[in-house]
């Protein structure tokens, strides 16, 4: 990273994004080796695909980028999960032949679900005539390779960065405020996810069956902990080295869990993702232009494949659709009814809603976020020593700190603390708190072993 910055601050202006795309290649094929070719394949197409489609080969152009990419995608991400599937329904038919057990097991590339949404937003919008096709090929396969949002997001769409990619905002100011989001980033992820992530991981290894009702509850709260934390501390560390580089990637979180609404929650969860699905899949299948009943069906199929996206598995379809039937009901009428209540009662409707979700998320598979929601909704004492046991090794006085610091972090409170507490009139206070929450993360990286960044999987 030291080396990358000062070659890329030194190098005059017509060299910088040759050398954060050389750099962002080099970081991706260090971890991936050849699986970059797939990558560049997808980078490859979809600048020529623009290319035919603003020369008139419109339907030509957008195919091609849709067959590559989606075709790519299926192969590494699906293959398992089609044949899988084939397989159960074949057994069931009394299929006894070992075909199956001859098929090879498809590597998933790392960031392929990031990089082939954002190549698909670049053709699709060429195709749309909201940006020009871009025709430096170096421009625009920096854009792809990116590596500070590469492999875990946000899904940074062409249009937005179109500029920057010849006009990057380069200045110690910029640097210094994407430092301090890195570094804010870093410590949600490395003290907050993984501290919880180490409870929620416990749990859920032990046997369902013997767990207290109180003890899965907190396995799937501390998991609803871990998984915010982690996924928007990565995102806040990929907004911070995106700007120290120049770039202003848009917010892929906005305290999700004050949300009123299952509506307002995924206005404020993964942003970038849910934006993406509204304007190239839900707007293409017609919105809500042709009747409520359609519109309904359309909002099913965006949640299904939204949660497909996610993981080749039938529980992150359930999960997708699980929401999905909320936010249909929210349109029906409930919403109206909703936001009449008490706020306390909108807010313990979105969080029981959201963390039951969470639990097909979490899960192993379908037969066990069942016995696990069971376990929650119908009381039980469960092995008395195991959760005595449990409750000893997770509910420390360490744990119980860094809930209250989840809680609060949950909310807006860091744009206050920004304004209030760390303004510029105390001049040393601030570069001593992000210095301070820096080192200790360097310490923890160092001291633990347990570092998980779990959407890396997706």
């Amino acid at each position: 990273m030291p080396i990358v910055l000062a070659a890329y601050f030194i190098s005059p202006k017509r060299l910088k994004t040759l050398i954060l795309f050389l750099a962002s290649l080099f970081f991706y094929a260090w971890g991936e080796q050849l699986l970059v070719i797939i990558m560049l394949t997808s980078a490859v197409v979809d600048f020529f695909a623009g290319q035919l489609i603003e020369k008139g080969f419109r339907k030509l152009g957008l195919g091609m980028s849709i067959a590559t990419n989606l075709s790519l995608l299926g192969f590494f991400k699906y293959f398992n999960f089609t044949f899988d599937n084939f397989h159960a329904i074949l057994d069931g038919f009394g299929y006894t032949g070992d075909f199956f057990d001859t098929l090879p097991t498809i590597a998933l590339p790392i960031g392929i679900s990031f990089y082939t949404f954002q190549t698909l937003s670049y053709t699709i919008d060429v195709y749309r005539g909201k940006v020009p096709a871009n025709r430096n090929f170096v421009d625009f396969a920096c854009y792809v390779t990116m590596f500070p949002q590469l492999v875990a997001g946000p899904i940074v769409r062409y249009a937005d960065i179109n500029d920057q990619l010849n006009n990057k905002e380069i200045s110690f100011s910029n640097f210094h405020k994407g430092v301090e989001r890195f570094i804010i980033g870093l410590s949600k992820k490395v003290f907050i996810a993984n501290t919880f992530g180490a409870i929620a991981d416990g749990i859920f290894a032990e046997d369902i069956g013997n767990l207290s009702t109180p003890m899965a509850w907190l396995g799937i709260v501390a998991y609803s902990f871990q998984i915010y934390f982690d996924f928007s501390g990565y995102s806040d560390m990929a907004i911070g080295l995106g700007r120290m580089f120049g770039f202003k990637f848009l917010e892929n979180f906005n305290y999700p869990y004050i949300s009123k609404s299952i509506k307002e929650f995924w206005r404020r969860w993964h942003i970038s993702l849910s934006t993406w699905f509204r304007d190239y899949v839900y707007i293409s299948l017609g919105g809500n232009r042709s009747g409520k009943y359609r519109t309904y069906v359309n909002l099913f199929i965006v949640f299904f494949v939204t949660g497909l996206w996610h993981g080749a598995s039938w529980n992150f379809v359930v999960w997708g659709l699980f929401h999905g039937v909320f936010i249909v009901i929210e349109r029906v009428g409930f919403d109206a009814w909703l936001s009449s209540r008490w706020k306390p009662i909108q807010h313990f409707y979105t969080l029981l809603v959201v963390i039951i979700g969470w639990v097909f998320f979490r899960a192993a598979d379908l037969s066990t976020a069942l016995l696990y929601l069971k376990k929650m909704f119908v009381y039980s004492s469960g092995e008395v020593s195991l959760n005595s046991y449990l409750a000893y090794h997770h509910l420390t006085p360490r744990t119980l700190f860094f809930v209250l610091v989840a809680v609060v972090f949950s909310m807006p409170v860091y744009k206050f603390l920004d304004d209030k507490v760390l303004p510029e009139r105390i001049p040393l206070l601030r570069p001593v708190v992000f210095c301070s929450l820096f080192v200790l993360s360097i310490v923890y990286i160092g001291s633990e072993t347990y570092n998980p960044f779990i959407y890396f999987r997706f």
